[in-house]
């Protein structure tokens, strides 16, 4: 119920585009088909209905799409230098930030382990980093630094400048758990 109004203001707007009744999306490692005229997106993967708000997400991302996605300017920003969402930082954190340190905090080269199952790359960054496709010429890049006597872990979670060209404020702190759970 908390995502009725989203979702069907998503749908909306994607049928508005004129979009084909058929279209295949991959997203953070898993391929998705959704069907304009059922109002269904459906994980491949799993052969189930996506949730809500991965949903939400992947319409949103077709919509940005069909009227021509940024190119990445291949500068990354932290959360907070993205402009005008400042205010949404305490819960980009612990949606997305705070999951990473518990997972990988005391071994930040561990998060090499998910490239296996994500798409994307080590980069050198920090003690480990990872670049992640998160759909086709959407990235995000995490990085970890471990912890020692005077400081204790720390993970931050960056994205390309333009990102807020394909995502509104509220996707893109939904889109940073995402990553944090798939991670």
């Amino acid at each position: 119920m908390g995502y009725e109004v989203a979702i069907n203001k998503a749908w909306e707007d994607l049928i508005k585009i004129d979009a084909p009744k058929n279209i295949s999306v991959k997203f953070l490692g898993d391929e998705y088909t959704i069907d304009v005229e059922k109002r269904q997106v459906l994980s491949l993967s799993c052969n189930t209905a996506a949730k809500d708000f991965t949903a939400i997400l992947i319409l949103h991302y077709i919509t940005s799409k069909s009227k021509g996605l940024p190119q990445p300017s291949g500068e990354w920003l932290t959360f907070r230098e993205l402009a005008g969402i400042e205010g949404y930082y305490p819960a980009f954190r612990k949606r997305a930030i705070e999951p990473i340190i518990r997972k990988y905090g005391a071994n930040p080269e561990f998060i090499f382990e998910a490239l296996k199952r994500l798409p994307g790359e080590k980069v050198s960054r920090g003690d480990a980093a990872v670049a992640l496709e998160l759909f086709r010429g959407v990235k995000a890049l995490v990085i970890l630094w471990k912890g020692d006597e005077e400081f204790g872990p720390e993970a931050n979670l960056l994205f390309d400048k333009n990102i807020t060209e394909i995502f509104c404020t509220e996707d893109i702190v939904v889109l940073a758990g995402f990553i944090a759970a798939q991670l």
